[in-house]
């Protein structure tokens, strides 16, 4: 059958009728939860849906449970959904995994099933052979930032650019925690269903910061920023109000702190293999364009920093540095008795006498 990405899918919806039977596998669960209600929306009449739309958890059903499932007719509508998540929960030598590949090999005309794996696992060969297979993968950076405008639109939510700014270097580019914050922004600013008359206003920064309990020049990005500046004061006043914000650790600095390293090392040594600075930016961000990394914000802004940090770093003092960090990072996950903000305090200062001896 055939193989989709996730922006392929929606576009097939909009030109033609739904498929027998979809397999969404990759590592973004929120996507492919928009892909479902893609699929339901064009498969379902929403007039019939609640006689027609079926989502069950694989390890509740059995073979006979799920032949019953697919089997049934669609009443008053041409077509009914099956929506069946936990896929990776399905052992391959269970009576249903075998009823599956029985299915998906001679489907029903009158069902749209939709298998859903977890992210993190390998897709099934078998099952994405016989079914229209949707490869759902993680956003690039520049794609997050319309997403999160998109979603926002969709919760009656208007967000200042500054505000977007703020959430995602706070939140990160995780959509299931972009989604929660969205959520908190539209009850905050009065979108979502704001009572009728209710004046909506868009939500701001200090919306942002009064949310998440961050404040503008306390955030990851500024700590990672000041100690690849070489202003290791100034970034070690920056421990203590940065890992007190939500979702905030030790580990996920240090591994912040890793990642600048790692690409401002890519940065020095292309630097250091002739390539001229005002090319640099550029060279970089076809690295990681190649690469493309997980957790990187927008990926020329990065690619611009990195080359930038490159110049005030020599490649002897970026080694240095990180095997320092990958010190810290094995101290946090070492110890139950850790003290997060002492390790990582103490990792920022050393950096500085990494990068003197270097020098």
């Amino acid at each position: 059958m055939s193989a989709l990405s996730f922006d392929a899918l929606l576009r097939s919806l909009k030109h033609g009728a739904a498929d027998p039977v979809y397999y969404l596998h990759g590592d973004e669960d929120v996507l492919k939860e928009e892909a479902i209600r893609a699929l339901v929306d064009r498969a379902v009449d929403p007039s019939a849906r609640d006689f027609n739309l079926d989502q069950r958890n694989a390890a509740s059903l059995d073979a006979e449970a799920f032949h019953a499932l697919v089997s049934t007719l669609p009443m008053l509508a041409p077509t009914r959904a099956v929506i069946l998540r936990g896929l990776d929960q399905v052992k391959k030598t269970s009576t249903l995994y075998k009823e599956l590949l029985r299915y998906v090999a001679a489907p029903n005309p009158t069902t749209v099933l939709v298998l859903v794996q977890g992210a993190g696992e390998d897709p099934d060969s078998a099952l994405a052979r016989h079914a229209t297979s949707v490869t759902v993968e993680r956003l690039p950076p520049e794609r997050v930032v319309r997403w999160v405008a998109h979603r926002a639109s969709a919760l009656g939510l208007s967000i200042e650019p500054g505000a977007v700014t703020l959430l995602l270097e706070v939140a990160g580019h995780d959509l299931g925690t972009l989604a929660q914050e969205l959520d908190k922004l539209a009850a905050v600013a009065g979108g979502g269903g704001a009572p009728m008359g209710m004046a909506r206003r868009a939500a701001t920064e200090r919306d942002v910061a009064a949310l998440v309990g961050v404040r503008h020049g306390e955030t990851l990005g500024e700590l990672v920023q000041a100690v690849l500046e070489l202003k290791a004061a100034g970034a070690a006043r920056l421990v203590e109000p940065v890992l007190t914000q939500p979702g905030m650790s030790g580990v996920r600095i240090v591994t912040a702190l890793g990642t600048a390293l790692i690409g401002t090392a890519l940065a020095r040594a292309e630097l250091d293999r002739g390539v001229p600075p005002s090319r640099l930016p550029d060279v970089v961000f076809r690295h990681i364009l190649a690469a493309r990394p997980f957790g990187v914000g927008n990926w020329k802004d990065e690619a611009a920093r990195w080359a930038r940090w490159a110049s005030l770093w020599s490649l002897a003092a970026l080694r240095r540095a990180l095997r320092r960090a990958l010190a810290a990072d094995q101290a946090l996950k070492s110890s139950t008795l850790r003290d997060d903000g002492a390790i990582v305090t103490e990792l920022l200062l050393t950096l500085a006498v990494a990068a003197r001896e270097a020098a």
